[in-house]
């Protein structure tokens, strides 16, 4: 499918065609010849486009499936290399004057988009995303097809990444604007690029743009064809969307009487089933939906301190409950958990064997958290999942261009060595970002002194950044 016509037709359904089209009619007259592409429609504000050095090579094909790779000429390499200049320089005017230049370097179209998104002006933060799909589409192979499912990018390559995160941008830009379904599409586009390593972790997103699209048929499907290899049911997020998504399809008016009782009934037992597996979520999800739960709730051991977790597991729960908690404010929704809730706590009570294999499950698993999922947990930006982030990821340097990239990368080419203007020179954009957002200035920096080294740390969550400064030995 193409997914622009899609978006367009999913706002006309919520907002009218005279709304979405309106300001577009009278200048189609005046559009310039563009390709023809499947994610966005080129627009006649943008410069004049013309390539800027990517290309996408078919590496190998097998077992029915197609890998390929972007690479980058000698050309965009130079600008690449002046890019992680003016990221270090953090003054994002250097990366405007380079788009200035170079119009369509992705990199550069990334992080401005970052800025403009901080200082609220969305329109513009979403035009340069689509500027760079746009370019990344017309370097596009002739046999890429985003569409078959057959398509694999590495993602251990950095020529590769920048494309995940375009896309998944773009994907946030349309399920804010209205468009879960649209936004669907692009997620299992992601996933389908990588599904066995998933670098993204979409498996921890995938439920919920499920659910706001109200596609329930499809994220049942999903969860009965990758149980069995991916254990989808040992993830907080689809052990209670899944369950969700019986609830709604059992509440559908053209479900029949006796289907509705038997959706009604596996919802339930779903839903119990993960309360007994995870307990950790019910709490911060009642308070989120600012809802007080009662006293037989609130004064029992399971649901209380019992229940606590491994911070991997937090982690887990907190992005859920962040992302979703809206689904589960209906009122509908808030009854039927309340009933589950006190059978989960008469099954507890009544020694059900259960509850002791799921605590003794979550005592040997969630040991830690991989790598994937501390990357889209700081791609998500959900302030109650940023907080529970462990300390070697908050205390290391984190790109917007290429968080946490892979330890086992494949680089095709390097940076030639230069010598820094100062100590803060390995510092990357993230520090500008929260600066920008919570209002913090830099001054002039002060060179080295040749005495102290300098460790810097940020606060995910606040964006408060800290130096520490530590003798070092002469």
């Amino acid at each position: 499918k193409n997914t622009t016509g899609e978006k367009q037709t999913e706002l006309k359904r919520y907002f009218g065609a005279r709304a979405v089209l309106g300001d577009q009619r009278p200048r189609q007259r005046q559009r310039q010849f563009h390709r023809s592409t499947w994610m966005t429609i080129p627009k006649d504000t943008w410069p004049r486009f013309s390539r800027p050095g990517i290309s996408m090579t078919l590496l190998e094909s097998r077992d029915g499936l197609q890998y390929f790779t972007f690479e980058h000429s000698r050309d965009y390499q130079q600008i690449q290399f002046k890019f992680l200049n003016s990221v270090e320089s953090m003054d994002p005017n250097n990366i405007v004057a380079l788009l200035q230049m170079n119009p369509y370097h992705i990199d550069s179209l990334l992080q401005l988009s970052d800025v403009c998104r901080i200082q609220e002006d969305q329109e513009m933060a979403r035009d340069l995303i689509e500027r760079a799909l746009y370019s990344f589409e017309c370097a596009f192979h002739p046999v890429c097809s985003l569409t078959s499912g057959t398509s694999r990018l590495d993602y251990l390559r950095p020529e590769n990444r920048a494309f995940y995160l375009a896309v998944y941008k773009h994907m946030m830009f349309l399920e804010r604007r209205g468009c879960p379904r649209t936004a669907l599409e692009y997620c299992r586009l992601i996933l389908s690029l990588d599904p066995d390593s998933d670098p993204l972790c979409m498996l921890l997103l995938i439920d919920f743009l499920s659910l706001r699209s109200r596609e329930y048929n499809f994220l049942l499907r999903l969860y009965q064809d990758w149980e069995v290899h991916r254990n989808l049911s040992q993830l907080p997020n689809f052990a209670f969307s899944v369950a969700l998504s019986h609830f709604h399809l059992s509440q559908e008016d053209q479900t029949e009487s006796e289907e509705r009782e038997r959706l009604k009934h596996k919802a339930a037992l779903l839903l119990q089933d993960a309360l007994i597996m995870f307990p950790g979520v019910l709490m911060p999800l009642l308070d989120l939906c600012t809802v007080q739960p009662d006293a037989a709730v609130s004064s029992h051991d399971f649901f209380g301190p019992r229940s606590q977790q491994s911070p991997a597991l937090a982690e887990l729960v907190s992005l859920y409950v962040g992302r979703t908690h809206t689904l589960w404010r209906e009122g509908g929704v808030l009854l039927w958990l309340e009933e589950c809730v006190r059978e989960v706590l008469r099954r507890v009570d009544a020694k059900d064997p259960l509850v002791e294999d799921c605590q003794n499950k979550r005592k040997q698993r969630y040991q830690s958290a991989p790598l994937n999922i501390h990357r889209h947990v700081i791609l998500s930006e959900i302030k109650e999942a940023t907080s529970t982030l462990p300390l070697e990821v908050t205390t290391q340097s984190v790109m917007g261009f290429d968080p946490l990239p892979p330890l086992d990368s494949v680089v095709s080419y390097t940076r030639p060595e230069r010598v820094p203007l100062c100590s803060f020179a390995h510092l990357n954009l993230f520090f500008l970002l929260a600066s920008l957002r919570y209002g913090f200035f830099f001054a002039t920096l002060p060179r080295r002194p040749a005495s102290w080294s300098r460790l810097f740390t940020v606060d995910v969550e606040t964006g408060v950044l800290r130096v520490l400064f530590n003798e070092a030995a002469s």
